[in-house]
């Protein structure tokens, strides 16, 4: 990799202007000058998809979940293993490029990668903090299912919460989906479907005429059990 270096924010934000040719950008938010949240905030302002890995020594859940919900495509904590940190660049390099732009899309359901507002069609969905986090993990790896691990990690950064945490979201935002107005007789725009063993995973409903939940599903109109 070939990496060039900024001493504050305000030089990071000169170097990410319209031009720039950084594959992925690393970004402190304990910057001088302009914090890290700061150049972010511009950045996406700007339309500027390049995908951001943030490093901080922050605890707060909170502070993680705005810094997703306002663009960042990963989380790093402090202290770190360099071998994890090249590991997770390497994995925001290969991302598809219909990925890094500031749109993230499934048939009719779009979340801006910037705001984190989620609409399908004309209609807006209004999601928590938590709620457009998992859509957002879900959007990203819309090809494959996403485990229950893999969300609480991206999700809920620390122990406090356990995987049933995870369940109830997925759930609100299910119903949030079959809420949607839709032609008489029609399913759900899209829906979450939960394949047995593997996780979540963003579902288009079937064509006409052919079986609505594909083998290995579960039923996903049941509520998520509490154990």
């Amino acid at each position: 990799m070939e990496v060039d270096f900024a001493a504050d924010g305000l030089q990071a934000d000169a170097a990410l202007q319209p031009g720039h040719a950084f594959d992925a950008v690393l970004l402190d938010l304990h910057l001088p000058e302009l914090d890290g949240l700061s150049v972010l905030k511009a950045l996406r302002e700007r339309g500027d998809g390049v995908p951001v890995l943030i490093l901080t020594a922050r605890a707060s859940v909170p502070d993680r979940v705005l810094g997703l919900n306002m663009g960042a495509d990963d989380y790093l904590p402090k202290p770190f293993d360099l071998s994890e940190l090249e590991a997770r660049l390497q994995a925001l390099l290969r991302r598809p490029a219909h990925m890094r732009h500031d749109q993230l899309r499934l048939g009719p359901l779009a979340m801006d990668a910037a705001s984190g507002m989620v609409r399908v069609g004309d209609q807006a969905l209004a999601l928590t903090r938590r709620e457009s986090a998992v859509m957002r993990v879900l959007l990203e790896s819309a090809q494959r299912p996403v485990s229950k691990e893999q969300l609480h990690a991206q999700v809920f950064f620390d122990d406090a919460a356990g995987l049933a945490a995870v369940e109830v979201l997925v759930y609100r935002l299910r119903r949030k989906l079959e809420a949607l107005p839709c032609p008489t007789g029609e399913q759900a725009p899209v829906t979450i479907a939960t394949i047995r063993g593997m996780g979540y995973r963003l579902v288009l409903p079937a064509p006409r005429g052919t079986a609505a939940t594909p083998k290995g599903l579960l039923d996903a109109s049941n509520p998520p059990s509490p154990h």
